[in-house]
């Protein structure tokens, strides 16, 4: 015991237990003042809260639906969109770039990870929203017009210009992560697929993808965070519309951006703890996808070792 205090390893192992249950209790604690605060309006509306979209503040009447839908709608097709692109930026920079090109390209694509969202909200708005969004729905809406998703009319301003900004902001988090995940796959892996005659994009398909495969859907955990909590970039450009369509060229709304606009105007109390309860429904959906998400990466992380040793 005296030489395990004197050379650090109990305190090291306090210090590190107690740093764990600190974030813990710092969930708890914030999951617990969002409960509180939001009593009023749970008392008032109780589940139906969550399963309606009438949102009226004049009539003291709300419901979350409309939020609901605009955050899973706009975080998962801006996983769909991101993914790819990520997943190809990883792949050239960990296997395919020169040596020349791959540190300062590396830089570049974690730096677009730290422009303020603000600075992306304001670009969308101006820039790609006329130029590129709008137009793409156009399409979309001639093509597949009778689809309930790409019903018009089209605006500039919709879930979809949410959707692909958000898209744009979280791919240099997958795609670094990724990229670190498949430098650190052992060099064995590399020789043994190319001397048994794999092609160089065999070795990726088959090797390098099912084995960093953990790792990867551990940066797209990280990406869907960043895209279902996204306040300002999302508010600037998904038009701030209570319509529930299931279209995505229509304004719509998500949770994070109804409280960003109205909670300065929330003058009554029912009105505020119905935005904080929004914020709770936000805060516990988070919760409940990360947990689904950690499930998938320990049953491939699982998986994988077997898979290797077969």
């Amino acid at each position: 015991m005296a030489r395990a205090l004197k050379h650090g390893d109990v305190p090291f192992r306090a210090l590190v237990i107690g740093m764990a249950l600190l974030v813990l209790a710092l969930v708890v604690a914030i999951g617990y003042e969002l409960w509180r605060n939001s009593d009023l309006s749970r008392q008032a509306f109780g589940w139906q809260f969550l399963f309606t979209s009438n949102w009226d503040p004049v009539a003291r009447e709300f419901g979350a639906l409309p939020f609901w839908y605009g955050t899973l709608v706009t975080s998962l097709v801006a996983l769909i969109l991101a993914l790819p692109v990520s997943l190809g930026i990883a792949i050239f920079l960990a296997e395919l770039s020169p040596d020349w090109l791959r540190t300062p390209l590396g830089f570049l694509v974690e730096l677009l990870a730290a422009v303020p969202s603000v600075v992306y909200g304001l670009w969308g708005l101006f820039v790609f929203v006329p130029n590129v969004v709008k137009p793409s729905a156009q399409a979309l809406n001639k093509l597949f017009g009778a689809v309930p998703l790409f019903e018009g009319p089209v605006f500039g301003p919709s879930r979809l210009a949410a959707a692909a900004i958000l898209a744009i902001m979280i791919t240099p988090t997958i795609s670094a992560v990724s990229r670190d995940v498949f430098r650190a796959i052992p060099r064995a892996q590399r020789e043994a697929a190319l001397a048994l005659g794999a092609t160089r994009w065999e070795m990726i398909g088959q090797v390098l993808i099912p084995y960093g495969l953990s790792g990867i859907l551990g940066a797209v955990i990280l990406g869907l965070g960043r895209a279902l909590g996204e306040t300002m970039a999302v508010t600037m450009v998904i038009g701030n519309n209570l319509d529930l369509s299931a279209s995505l060229l229509h304004p719509g709304y998500t949770m994070a951006s109804i409280i960003a606009n109205e909670f300065t105007e929330a003058t009554y109390e029912l009105y505020l703890q119905a935005l904080i309860e929004v914020g709770l429904a936000l805060f516990g959906l988070t919760l409940v996808l990360n947990l689904i998400a950690r499930f998938l990466v320990w049953r491939v992380a699982r998986r994988t070792p077997q898979e290797a040793r077969a």
